[in-house]
């Protein structure tokens, strides 16, 4: 009972405010998933394959899995990204897939500034049935959503290096309202797709020639949400493992873990443990993920963390 009663608090509050974006732990690696200037900007032809399931023993919890591809064409300073998301809370299930275009320009020796542009399709579902309405009467939940299309453009820069990067970036610049869109009904929106302000840098120290230490930060800015950042820190043994830690104000505490398996593949994994109240009602979240790359350049002596 007091799982299905949080829920229905989470559901409540979720479509009280925003449908916000998906939350990814290992946002370091997963960049494109937020910041289309980041298309390309490896490289090499990338794909990335990531699973999340949040607040494990919640009923109706978060379930995220992504999906994106990006490489940089030929040798001109374009670079292009495909994403496709499927994302369940509850009664609610979102598809997304979007389309980046990303051009960069040399700024100094080492560095690169990037623009990019996104062009998305939101597919959303909400299934009433699955909920105990307690006014049978509202007349939001007398018909499910099926299949409800809602186009969006984004935009997005990535200032970048070998060793250090910079970014910026709105996902959705149009604030699609979503659930009483078409219903004869003087409320406000119920849902919508509100401006989501993602900053983001990372930095690469060598601690000696076998061990490196990468910080990095996350703050999302939504209206009508808390301030979110994320904090980690991740140190990288020669070449292959990879372990650290990251922190989400007042939300969690995760532990990270990666593993260069080969050259091109690289396995990843994060345990978020929540330091709010929910922590009494789930056994914490699992994040996994994997990422191959056709190539490398034989002169680079790590992979990249970013």
């Amino acid at each position: 009972m007091k799982k299905i009663f949080t829920l229905i608090i989470l559901i409540s509050s979720g479509l009280s405010y925003a449908q916000q974006d998906a939350q990814f732990t290992n946002y370091m690696y997963n960049t494109l998933s937020f910041n289309p200037a980041y298309a390309g900007s490896r490289g090499t032809t990338s794909i990335y394959l990531s699973q999340r399931s949040q607040w494990i023993g919640l009923e109706g919890a978060p379930k995220t899995n992504s999906l994106s591809y990006h490489v940089p064409i030929g040798s001109s300073n374009l670079g292009l990204g495909l994403s496709i998301l499927n994302d369940e809370i509850g009664p609610v299930l979102e598809n997304m897939i979007s389309l980046d275009v990303s051009y960069s320009i040399k700024t100094s020796y080492g560095y690169n500034l990037a623009f990019g542009l996104r062009a998305s399709a939101h597919m959303l579902n909400v299934n009433f049935n699955k909920l105990n309405i307690f006014n049978p009467g509202d007349v939001l939940a007398q018909n499910n959503i099926n299949n409800r299309i809602s186009p969006n453009i984004g935009f997005g820069m990535f200032w970048y290096s070998d060793r250090s990067y910079l970014g910026f970036s709105i996902p959705n610049l149009l604030e699609t309202k979503h659930i009483n869109k078409g219903l004869r009904s003087s409320a406000s929106s119920v849902s919508k797709e509100r401006l989501h302000y993602h900053f983001t840098a990372g930095y690469l120290f060598d601690i000696t020639q076998d061990i490196l230490f990468k910080p990095a930060v996350l703050t999302k800015i939504v209206s009508g949400s808390p301030l979110q950042v994320d904090v980690s820190s991740n140190f990288q043994f020669y070449d292959r493992f990879t372990i650290g830690a990251s922190y989400r104000l007042d939300a969690a505490v995760s532990f990270l873990a990666g593993f260069q398996l080969n050259p091109n593949w690289f396995l990843g994994y994060g345990y978020d443990f929540d330091t709010t109240n929910l922590y009494t009602f789930n056994s914490g979240s699992h994040e996994v993920f994997l990422r191959y790359e056709v190539f490398r350049n034989n002169n680079v002596k790590a992979p990249r963390f970013f």
